[in-house]
C-alpha cells in the first residue's frame, strides 16, 4: 500500500453514494428500514443487532450515516453514541439517533451526547431518506474539506521543507558544510547589535592553515580540499554551543564567531582547535620535510560600543593571526580592548 492509500479518508468521497448502519436490537426494525432505503440508488444498507459490535461494525464498513436505537439491552443508547465520539474512526460520523418517543428531555441528552439527528420511529420513509441523505452529504464534505486541508498542509510542509534546503544552501559553504562568508557576516552584524544592546562580550577568532599554498603545491588540491574538510570537522566540533558559527571565511581562512565569550574562554576554544590539528601529525613540507600541518589563530573580544562597527572586532582579530604568524606560526594571539570584560 502507498503512503498515499495510507492516508486515505474513511471513505470514497462522492456526495451521492450512501453508507447506513442501523443499530438496533430488534430484527423488525431493521427490517423495516431496509425496505425503505431498498429502492434508493446509491444507498447501501447494513444491520447490526449486537450493540456490543456497534463499534467494530462502523470501523469495518464505514458507514456515512449512523441509525442508532436508544433502548438496547445491555448497552444504554446515549452512551453508545458518547462512546462513537471518543473513537477516532467513527468520531465524526453523523449519527441520528431512533427514540420510541418524542421527548424534550430525551432529546436535549441525545444532542449532548453527540448526536446529530432525532426520530421517533418507525418514521416515515421519505423523511428518513431525506435526513439520511442529507447527513451523508454533510459527511462527506467534511471528508473532502479535511482532506483538501492535509493536502495543503503537506504541500506548504513541502514548500518549507524546500525553503529551508535553499536557506541552507545558500548559507553553507560548497566545499566543508560551514557557514559561508555571507552567512557569517549577517550573522556577525546580528550578534554584534545584540552585544551593543546588553553590553555584552563578543569574541572572534581567525584561523588560517599554515603554508597551505605549499601543501597544495605538493599534494594536489583534491588533498588539499580534504584539509579543509577536516578542519571544518574540527570547527564544528569545537564550536558546538547553540550561538557560536564556524564558517569558512576565504581560501584557507575560517572563522569563529563566540558571542558572550571573554577573551579567556575564546582562546581555550581556539588552542582546543589548534591543537586538534597539531596531535594529528598530517604530514607537511613546509616549512621543512618532515614538518606536519599547523594553524596559526589570531583572536579579538570587545564589548562594542554604540558608535563601533563589527568591522572593528574583524581588523582586531586579523592583527592577531599577523601577530601568530610573526612570531612563528602554530599559535594563538588574543588582542583584547582594555576594558572589553566589563559590563
Amino acid at each position: 500500500m502507498s503512503e498515499k492509500d495510507e492516508k486515505s479518508p474513511l471513505v470514497t468521497v462522492d456526495e451521492n453514494a450512501v453508507m447506513v448502519l442501523l443499530v438496533d436490537d430488534q430484527a423488525m426494525v431493521g427490517e423495516a428500514v431496509r425496505r425503505d432505503l431498498a429502492e434508493q440508488d446509491n444507498i447501501d444498507f447494513h444491520f447490526c443487532a449486537n450493540p456490543q459490535q456497534a463499534i467494530e461494525q462502523a470501523i469495518q464498513i464505514k458507514p456515512t450515516v449512523i441509525l442508532q436505537d436508544l433502548v438496547m439491552p445491555g448497552v444504554d443508547g446515549l452512551t453508545l453514541v458518547s462512546d462513537y465520539r471518543a473513537h477516532p474512526a467513527t468520531r465524526d460520523i453523523p449519527i441520528i439517533v431512533l427514540s420510541t418517543k418524542e421527548d424534550p428531555k430525551v432529546k436535549s441528552a441525545a444532542f449532548a451526547a453527540g448526536a446529530n439527528d432525532y426520530l421517533v420511529k418507525l418514521p416515515d420513509a421519505i423523511e428518513l431518506i431525506a435526513r439520511v441523505r442529507y447527513h451523508s452529504r454533510s459527511y462527506q464534505t467534511l471528508i473532502q474539506r479535511d482532506e483538501a486541508y492535509r493536502a495543503l498542509r503537506e504541500s506548504q510542509q513541502r514548500l518549507l521543507d524546500t525553503n529551508l534546503v535553499l536557506q541552507r544552501m545558500m548559507n553553507s559553504d560548497g566545499l566543508t558544510g560551514l557557514s559561508n562568508r555571507r552567512h557569517f557576516d549577517d550573522y556577525l552584524g546580528m550578534e554584534w547589535l545584540r552585544a551593543q544592546r546588553e553590553r555584552t562580550p563578543i569574541s572572534l577568532l581567525l584561523i588560517d592553515i599554515d603554508y597551505f599554498k605549499g601543501y597544495n603545491d605538493d599534494l594536489g588540491h583534491l588533498e588539499g580540499d580534504e584539509l579543509l574538510r577536516l578542519l571544518a570537522c574540527i570547527l564544528r566540533d569545537n564550536a558546538a554551543r547553540p550561538a557560536d558559527l564556524a564558517a569558512r571565511y576565504g581560501g584557507d581562512e575560517f572563522v569563529v564567531v563566540l558571542p558572550g565569550t571573554e577573551a579567556a574562554g575564546a582562546k581555550a576554544v581556539a588552542e582546543k582547535i589548534r591543537e586538534a590539528v597539531e596531535i594529528r601529525h598530517i604530514p607537511h613540507n613546509y616549512p621543512t620535510r618532515g614538518s606536519f600541518i599547523t594553524l596559526s589563530v589570531g583572536g579579538a573580544t570587545l564589548v562594542p560600543k554604540q558608535s563601533e562597527s563589527c568591522q572593528l572586532l574583524i581588523q582586531l582579530a586579523d592583527q592577531g593571526l599577523y601577530c601568530s604568524k610573526n612570531q612563528g606560526r602554530n599559535r594563538t594571539s588574543m588582542l583584547v580592548r582594555p576594558g572589553s570584560a566589563e559590563s
